[in-house]
Parts: structure tokens; C-alpha cells; sequence
């Protein structure tokens, strides 16, 4: 039977390569994609967290490569180390899978850069990294763009916002004009579409499968007092046993101590926070990944473009305060096709959240509470409702 990839126009190898990677069927992301950019067309991916954003631009983007040559082609660029290396890994995966002989660097800040430098003088032909440190490695002339015929900025409404837009002008300075660009986000944000649009006059536009929130999610919240939170934590991971759960936190202290509580109650424990050092960062995530780690206790950098397998139940100890923050948190959750829960703590001053993401993200939450070690239904007696 013909790969539904194939039908796409992607070459052999590169369907093979998925095919290893048990990748079977393209999302309706990566079927609306891939022949805008396969024709070289500047484009503003936006579709929900999930849905194969990162392979509906590589797909082409890789295809157009010219392995023979030895010079920087593709630049991706992402706002966090941690997204930075799970781009990176897929590509070299991908790569790797279908026997292309492409050369892919990771450059983000927290790393030796005179290693970064040594990688660079092995012709890579893609680079993913965070801007600051891709700039630096330009401004020293180790890096010379003036080769590359496509950008990518992923999750780019992080990429645009105004602490990062100088950097991001600058860097395209350095761009050849007519270079390909793609911007890749999980939502729409009007203040980034613009400037967007504005570095792109000619975007096209593709949109797809765009729901507020996954259905096979289910919503709850705990109201309790924000002392309470972190105790709280610990016996809603011993009532639901979890087989990963990535618990949500506004500040790094709180993260700590929050692993700490669990890590003595003998939960299989790591965090991850700015606070960490990026060796630190990359352990946690490889232990959390691995399943070595049950639980991860993150900020919210953690919410935004990690795609990890498994993770069943997700916990906000700190309340989310808009929707949308909401809804890239529990995206860690219920993904290809599985199912999972999402725990909000909420003090009753914070109740009013609940509300609006009712209204906003058109989800429906039940309200529970702790009983014996289990999970029962309703308030608790005296609780608010």
C-alpha cells in the first residue's frame, strides 16, 4: 500500500525514515504544510500543541537540502534550550532513519561556545538554537548566514515579543533577502502576527485542526488554602499514581520544594526551572523521559513546545492566569490518541479561573477532593463551590 506520505510528494528515503520512526499517517498539519513549503513559500503555521507542528516544516525544509554541499542551509530558532534540543534530536533521528547524510548542530547559550565553534567547522548543513547564542557566534564570524535559504522560528509568538524581536531583527539582517521563512506557533497572537507580517508581506496562512483544548482531557479542581498546595501535591500523586506527571509551578523555590516533598516520600522526582543549570536541565529531561523520573515539578518554560511520551496526568499547584497558558500546560497530556487528567489547586480567591476557562477554552471542569487517599467526587464538606 502507498505511504499516505508518499502520496504527499516526499521522496523514498525520507518516507522510509518515518515509516522506522513508526510515523505512519501525516497530521492534517503536515498535509496542509508541506506543499506551500516544499514551493519555497514564506508561512505562518498555527495549530494546537500536538498536532506535528515541528515534522510539518522539517519534512520539506529537510527534502531541499543539498546534502553535497557543505554550508548552512536551514536555521531553526526556538526560545528555550529544551525545545532547541528536541528539535534538534528529531532531526538528527529523522536524518539518521532515512540514511541522509545531513549534518545537524545544536547552539544554545549555557555550553561551552569554543565546542559549539568546533562543531560549526564541520560544515553543518542544519543548525536549531536559541537566538542570543546563534547571534553571538555570528557577530564573531564562527557562523556565516549568508548561505541559508530558510528560517524557521518555532513557537513564534515567543520568538516576536519584544524582548526578543531586536535580536531576531538583527539576526535577519544577516539573512540573504530572499531567504524562506516560516513561523510556527501553537496559537494565534495577534501582536506577532503582525510583526510577522510585517517581516513577511507575503505570508501564506495555513491553519489546521485548531481546537481550544484535546477532548480526551479531563479537568478537575482541588480548592484548598495556598499553604496547603505542596502537601497537597504529594498525596494527589500517591492517590492517582501517575505513570508520569509533570507538576506546573509559577517559581523556582516552589519547585524545589516541591521535589523535595516527594523525592522524601520515596515519588521518583526531578525539576526543571531557569534556576538549573542546562546540564542540569538536559538530566532532568532525559530521567522524566526515560521513566526513570515518575514526576517532573516545572515552570512554565516547561509548557511551551516539549513533546514527551507518556505523561498521563498534569497538576497546577500555581493557577495559570490566563486561558491560553492554561491550555499549553495540559497539552503535555493525552497525546496520539491517549487519554489524560489535568488537577488545578486553586485557593477560593482563585476560583474565578475556573470560570473563565470554561467560557474561553469551552472545557468543563469537576470539582474534587481527597478522601482516605483516594479521589472523590464533589467538595468537600465547608468547601467552596
Amino acid at each position: 500500500m502507498t505511504s499516505r506520505f508518499a502520496e504527499l510528494g516526499i521522496g523514498p528515503a525520507l518516507v522510509s525514515g518515518l515509516g522506522k520512526l513508526d510515523i505512519q499517517v501525516p497530521t492534517p498539519i503536515q498535509v496542509t504544510a508541506y506543499p506551500v513549503l516544499a514551493a519555497g513559500k514564506d508561512a505562518s503555521l498555527v495549530s494546537e500543541t500536538g498536532t506535528g507542528k515541528t515534522l510539518a516544516y522539517l519534512l520539506p525544509l529537510i527534502e531541499r537540502v543539498e546534502t553535497s554541499l557543505q554550508t548552512v542551509q536551514l536555521m531553526i530558532v526556538v526560545p528555550t534550550h529544551e525545545l532547541a534540543i528536541q528539535v534538534h534530536r528529531q532531526c538528527c533521528d529523522l536524518a539518521q532513519q532515512s540514511g541522509l547524510p545531513l549534518r545537524a548542530i545544536l547552539l544554545i547559550g549555557g555550553t561551552p561556545i569554543n565546542r559549539q565553534i568546533e562543531k560549526l567547522k564541520r560544515k553543518p548543513q542544519i543548525i536549531v538554537g536559541t537566538p542570543g547564542r546563534i547571534m553571538e557566534l555570528v557577530e564573531r564570524k564562527k557562523l556565516r548566514p549568508h548561505t541559508i535559504t530558510a528560517l524557521v522560528m518555532d513557537e513564534g509568538d515567543q520568538m516576536l515579543t519584544s524582548d526578543r524581536l531586536p535580536v531576531m531583527r538583527n539576526l535577519l539582517r544577516t539573512l540573504p533577502r530572499d531567504r524562506q521563512m516560516i513561523y510556527a506557533s501553537a496559537s494565534d497572537s495577534p501582536v506577532s502576527d503582525a510583526v510577522f507580517a510585517e517581516l513577511s508581506p507575503d505570508v501564506v496562512k495555513i491553519k489546521a485542526a485548531i481546537t481550544p483544548v484535546n477532548p480526551l482531557i479531563e479537568h478537575f479542581f482541588i480548592c484548598c488554602e495556598e499553604r496547603d498546595k505542596p502537601d497537597l501535591v504529594r498525596s494527589l500523586v500517591n492517590a492517582v499514581g501517575p505513570e508520569r506527571a509533570m507538576v506546573f509551578v509559577h517559581r523556582n523555590e516552589t519547585a524545589v520544594i516541591v521535589c523535595q516533598k516527594l523525592l522524601h516520600r520515596k515519588v521518583p522526582t526531578v525539576d526543571l526551572h531557569t534556576a538549573r543549570t542546562k546540564e542540569e536541565r538536559k538530566a532532568a529531561m532525559e530521567l522524566f523521559r526515560s521513566g526513570a523520573a515518575q514526576v517532573m515539578v516545572v515552570s512554565d518554560l516547561g509548557a511551551r513546545g516539549l513533546d514527551i511520551a507518556g505523561v498521563t496526568h498534569i497538576v497546577n499547584l500555581d493557577v495559570p492566569t490566563a486561558s491560553l497558558a492554561y491550555l499549553h500546560r495540559v497539552g503535555r497530556t493525552a497525546r496520539a490518541g491517549a487519554s489524560g487528567q489535568a488537577f488545578t489547586l486553586l485557593t477560593a480567591q482563585e476560583m474565578r479561573h475556573i470560570k473563565t476557562y470554561e467560557e474561553e477554552l469551552g472545557i468543563f471542569f469537576k470539582q474534587v477532593h481527597l478522601r482516605e487517599g483516594e479521589v472523590v467526587s464533589g467538595p468537600r464538606p465547608g468547601a467552596p463551590v
